[in-house]
């Protein structure tokens, strides 16, 4: 897939390594791509507006006005761009970058950023490998961004080893092998896939609730790249402050099992791909109090019961759909996981062991293994939207056979 016609944001920070940027201009160009460029205001002292202006054919902007007052809006450079590239990154634009310090144009469109993004770091060889830099790195990758590493060679300070921005033709290679390897293929089209995703919270009173740690990442990123495969998606979630990027997933907002349960049979006869991610809670207060419970002096005893089991009723009332669940286990992880699959009659399940270090709840990232009937995949650690293609693509290969 060639980058021809794909809009390319370049963000250029205020590093020795930023003439670089004017071959990288050059060659998206004659690929046919359009460029837009973005500096820090540092990035002026190495690199001028007019150079990076007549190669990209485009005005370049450092600041959040123009010469006449007008704004130079970083939320429409965020949505018009395709991919965005910072490079060279600095160490301060890259800490800027992972610690949300908003105080100039790079950073405020980044923030904006609802594509893809790639960071070509640049620094003296003590500075790329202090444990801060390495920490700021593993944090931009476990936003979902790709890092292109540095390369060894001749530093600006008279020293050799890591920290020499990549080469251009190595940042446009990764550009190009990125649209090669994402090409839509519309590959879900034309199926509904159903979603749960978060916690279910459970009322004791009018205050407190029973729940767990799910965030809902895994569930929203899920359904994000079913609908970049052409599929109508329909989002079932609990409580969750996550935030959907792609407004063309139905979003439905639930609270409890019991509401989870009925939003997901409003539409499981009709749909074609059951993903059960969430984290449904497995017991409720059998009773809620009206108002809310005060402390006192002895120990507090809740009567539970026991929640519908919304994976099992799913499986039960299967026709057509292919089903998939997750089990998220702490010992005898494999063996729970396939008696999952079985007993509640899945076709695939995705196991995760709060053993893996960056697996389970909360985080960027996660590490699983799937299983069907006849089959096991493992998969390393990655963050959880390259989790949800590798679901996503297996789904895909069952569906097929």
């Amino acid at each position: 897939m060639s980058v021809s016609g794909k809009k390319i944001l370049i963000a250029v920070s205020g590093g020795i390594a930023a003439y670089k940027v004017h071959f990288l201009i050059r060659d998206f160009v004659k690929k046919g791509a359009e460029v837009q460029v973005i500096m820090t205001p540092d990035a002026e002292h190495f690199v001028t507006k007019l150079s990076l202006s007549t190669l990209s054919k485009k005005p370049v902007y450092s600041d959040f006005y123009g010469d006449n007052g007008t704004w130079n809006s970083h939320v429409e450079l965020a949505l018009w761009a395709d991919v965005m590239i910072v490079a060279p990154c600095t160490a301060n634009t890259l800490a800027k970058m992972t610690h949300g310090m908003c105080d100039n144009l790079v950073i405020a469109t980044y923030m904006s950023a609802k594509c893809p993004v790639f960071i070509a770091p640049a620094m003296d060889l003590d500075m790329y490998v202090h444990p801060s830099t390495k920490k700021n790195l593993e944090l931009a990758e476990s936003f979902g961004h790709t890092i292109i590493p540095a390369e060894n060679g001749e530093l600006a300070s008279g020293l050799i080893g890591q920290g020499r921005m990549a080469e251009p033709g190595t940042i446009f290679n990764a550009i190009e092998d990125y649209f090669t390897d994402n090409t839509i293929t519309s590959s879900l089209e034309g199926k509904t896939v159903l979603i749960t995703a978060g916690p279910t919270y459970e009322a004791l009173d009018p205050v407190r609730f029973i729940g767990n740690h799910s965030s809902g990442k895994m569930g929203f990123s899920l359904a994000e790249e079913a609908s970049k495969r052409g599929a109508r998606v329909i989002l079932i979630s609990g409580p969750s402050s996550q935030t959907l990027n792609d407004k063309s997933v139905e979003l439905h907002k639930v609270t409890s099992a019991k509401e989870m349960l009925a939003k997901v049979f409003e539409f499981y006869d009709k749909i074609d791909i059951g993903i059960a991610s969430a984290a449904v809670a497995d017991y409720a207060p059998k009773e809620i109090a009206k108002e809310k419970i005060k402390k006192n002096d002895e120990n507090l005893t809740i009567e539970l019961v026991k929640n519908p089991d919304i994976l099992k009723t799913m499986g039960e009332k299967k026709t057509h759909q292919f089903l998939v669940g997750f089990a998220l286990e702490t010992q005898n992880e494999e063996e729970n996981a396939k008696g999952k699959l079985e007993k509640k009659n899945l076709d695939m399940i995705v196991l995760n062991s709060l053993r893996d270090e960056g697996a389970g709840f909360k985080n960027d990232t996660n590490k699983i293994k799937i299983f069907t009937k006849t089959e096991k995949r493992e998969f390393d650690l990655k963050s959880k939207g390259e989790v949800a293609k590798d679901i996503l693509n297996f789904v895909e290969s069952q569906l097929l056979k």
